[in-house]
Formats: C-alpha cells, structure tokens, sequence
C-alpha cells in the first residue's frame, strides 16, 4: 500500500477540515481517532474519493506513514494531548515528527518538547486559526518549536496556509520552544479584545441611538470598507442581518447575553502580569465576559441599583461618527497591547520573534484578519525595535487626530450608564502611557510606609526608605 505522507489524530470538525485540506494540496492523509467510527464515518463521507486513509490502531497509523513520521494532532489541549504522545511514542522513532496543532498552553509545549527531545522526537507547537471554514480553505498556522521538524513539514504547512498579498502563505516558522503556541494566545486575545469592542460599539448604538439590528448592520456593513475592514466586522453585518426562524426577529435579539470562554484569552491576561506587560483592554474583554455570565444576578441588581434616567438628546449623527473613531483607535491600542506582550515575551525567552512577520501571517485566514495589519506589518519594518506600536507614524497621527472622539464616547457612555470596559480601558492604556508623569510616586510611598520596600528619588540615584511613623 503506498505511504501517507502525513498523520493526523483527531478527526473534530477542524480536524476533518485539515485533513481535506491537505488531501485537496495532493498529500496523502493517514487518519485516526480514538473512537473508531469516526474514522469511518468520515471515511465513508467528506473522505471519500479522497488521498485520505483510515487507520484503526497506533500500530496502523504508524505503518501507514512513510518515514521519517510526521504526525497532526488535532485532539483537546491538556492532558489528552499528553495521552496522546504517548500513545504514539510506541509507534514512532528518532527523527519522526509531531506537531500539536490544538490551542495547548505554550508552556505545557516546552515540556513536551524537552521531553521528546531527549527520545529523539521533533516536535512543533503550531497554532492554528481560522475555524472549520478556514481549516478547510487555508488557516493561518503558527509554527514553533524544532528547526528540524519545520524544515520536514514546511511544505506541507506553506500549501494548505492562507493566502495574503502576493498570495504569500499565512504561515512562518517563529521560532524555538513554545513560540507558536505563544502567538495563537496573544492571537485569541487581541480577538477578546476585538470582539468586545464591537460588541460595545453595537450596544452604544443599540442603547443610545435606538437602532434596529438592521440598522446597526448597515453601518458596520458600511464601516467594513474602510480603515476598519475586517473579518470580525463583516460576520458582525451578517449576524445583525438574521432573521430567527421562530420569532421573525432579529436573531441577536433573542440570543441570551451570556458569553462563554475557553481559556486563551485569560491565559493571555495571566502571561501578561507575569511578564509585567499591561494589557487592559484585553484582560477587560475576560473580564466582560465573566460579567456577563452573572445573568440572574444582573437581573436581581437591575431591579434594586440606580442608574441615569436621561435619554439622549444630542446629535446622534456626530456621536456615530465619534463611536466609529472611538472603535478603530481602541483596535490600535488593543493591537498594541497584544504586540507589546510579543515583544516582553520574545525578550524574556530569547525567541528572537519577528512582530512584523507575525503581522504578515495574521492577514489571511485567522479570525482577527483586518486591512490594518499590513500597517502593523510596515510599522515593524520600518522599524524593528519598536517598542509600542501607538509610537508607529501611522498610528501615532491616527491617534492624535482621532483621540478627541474615543473620550467623547467614553464620557458619554459613562454619562447614561452605558458599560464600555473595551472603549474605557483602552483609553486609559493610552493616557497612561502618554504621561510623563502618573501618581505612582504615592503608591510607592505607601509600600514604603507599610512593608519598608523602599523607593527611589528624582533628585539623586539609590534606593531609600523612611520612619514613616517618627
């Protein structure tokens, strides 16, 4: 029988879409999963006809592979991957290949690789994003890990990646260790943070302005041809055009306001205060969702807490305008945030990462695709060592012209009790890094007065402490 060129473990919905994906590049599949009726379902299904090959033991899906191995896992992160692995280190060999494309927690891929590096497997944390559609069509993928392992299966990855510009593949090798899984969490969490922002900027117009799910549509439909063209703002338009079956209304009006989450976008705001990384915006994004989850008791509090009772009376047609200010420079200073955690994370593990590169592959393919990050791209071109993207030319005077608009927004949402942690954090995230000077003169005081942590001084170098209470 001849070899597949390729294994993949865990035929989920993007698994599936993966396997079809690299059959459809002209790359024979070896499937398998650990409940053996989904092998041959899909065999016998969206399989069928195709380079695709169903194996029903460890032992067949190792012999159906052409050496040196190189195996997909597409199973859930944590201990399952860990099962895996060592199922498969019974079937493989020094030199064979694994790659995790699940959303596992970077840190749990340096342990696997330090681990296989020791029996001689290469092994690759590689990120994937785009959901079933874009698994099936081209994902962008994340790739780090073993050098060698890359240079086994960069063809493969290159031909079933999205692609952007010049049709340049979604796809790059990032670098050692963990990097790849590093990159699709600040991926996840920028899209917290994306996803709450416009969510928010919905919510102004639905609360403030009185709009129809309809009407909201057409702006965002209309704002998805400009600077704000994205992914996440075109299926915003289709969402808010649905009309449900049962009600004949529209459908995001009969969704319960109850988000849940997975985890990446949380692991995002830990790895950011472990690394002393401000990231605001996103972790506020976490935060609205646990919020939200308190459904009953924000039905309770509803009844019993006070609020503004003012409608709004002013020009609406200009504070549209300023929401969609409000919601593109909130997008930069939450895109800054992600890549300022980029960067501190590069620096702290020596992963030597490529900001602009990563920009590049986030273009096609990934939920958080946006006409903008061809700017990001050239900002880290111009400059390498950019410290924050907000000191980028581009968006330095996008910034400054539009910064009047984020606080009109901000103040006026606060004004009738409207909640935008998104639009709110990130305006602090800008007005704090804008200050030379923020009151934490005084807190470190007050360590000092309370814990002896001593502080440092304007006028003179060293570190000082007082007898606060003599």
């Amino acid at each position: 029988m001849k070899k597949a060129d390729i294994g993949l473990v865990g035929l989920g919905v993007m698994g599936q879409s993966l396997a079809l994906n690299l059959a459809g590049h002209g790359y024979r599949v070896a499937v398998y999963n650990r409940r053996s009726e989904k092998v041959h379902e899909f065999i016998k299904g969206p399989a069928q006809d195709k380079e695709i090959v169903g194996t029903y033991s460890w032992e067949e899906l190792g012999d159906a592979l052409c050496r040196p191995r190189k195996v997909l896992l597409m199973v859930k992160a944590g201990s399952p991957v860990d099962a895996v692995i060592q199922e498969l280190l019974a079937v493989l060999e020094a030199g064979d290949v694994i790659m995790d494309g699940g959303n596992s927690h970077f840190k749990d891929t340096i342990r696997r690789h330090e681990m296989l590096k020791e029996k001689g497997i290469l092994y690759l944390g590689v990120g994937i994003s785009g959901g079933e559609e874009g698994a099936l069509k081209g994902p962008s993928i994340m790739p780090g890990g073993d050098k060698a392992a890359w240079d086994l299966v960069r063809e493969p990855l290159l031909a079933i990646a999205a692609k952007a510009g010049q049709n340049e593949p979604c796809c790059t090798y990032l670098g050692p260790g963990g990097v790849g899984h590093f990159v699709k969490m600040v991926h996840n969490g920028i899209e917290y943070g994306d996803m709450q922002l416009i969510s928010e900027a919905y919510f102004l117009m639905q609360e403030l302005l009185g709009m129809s799910a309809d009407g909201i549509g057409q702006v965002f439909e209309a704002w998805n041809e400009g600077e704000l063209e994205s992914y996440l703002i075109e299926i915003t338009a289709d969402i808010l055009f649905r009309i449900d079956d049962f009600t004949g209304r529209p459908l995001v009006d009969v969704i319960l306001d109850e988000a849940e989450q997975k985890g990446t976008g949380k692991w995002t705001a830990q790895e950011a205060m472990e690394l002393g990384v401000p990231v605001p915006t996103i972790a506020e994004a976490v935060f609205a969702r646990a919020v939200s989850s308190l459904k009953t008791e924000r039905i309770t509090a509803a009844k019993s807490l006070a609020g503004p009772h003012t409608e709004f009376g002013d020009d609406k047609t200009k504070l549209l305008q300023d929401i969609r200010q409000a919601l593109y420079l909130s997008k930069i200073c939450s895109y800054a945030q992600g890549f300022a955690l980029l960067k501190g994370a590069s620096d702290h593990y020596a992963w030597d990462l490529d900001l602009g590169q990563v920009a590049l592959i986030w273009r096609g393919g990934c939920i958080i695709r946006a006409r903008f990050l061809d700017e990001i791209a050239a900002a880290f071109h111009r400059s390498p060592g950019l410290t924050n993207l907000m000191l980028d030319p581009y968006f330095k005077a996008a910034l400054n012209e539009g910064q009047l608009s984020l606080r009109r927004v901000v103040a006026t949402a606060a004004t009738f009790g409207i909640p935008i942690p998104g639009f709110g954090s990130a305006l602090f995230y800008y007005d704090a890094y804008r200050r030379e000077r923020l009151p934490a003169n005084l807190l470190q005081a007050q360590r000092d007065y309370f814990g002896a942590h001593t502080y440092r001084r304007l006028d003179r170098p060293g570190s000082f402490h007082t007898e606060w209470s003599k």
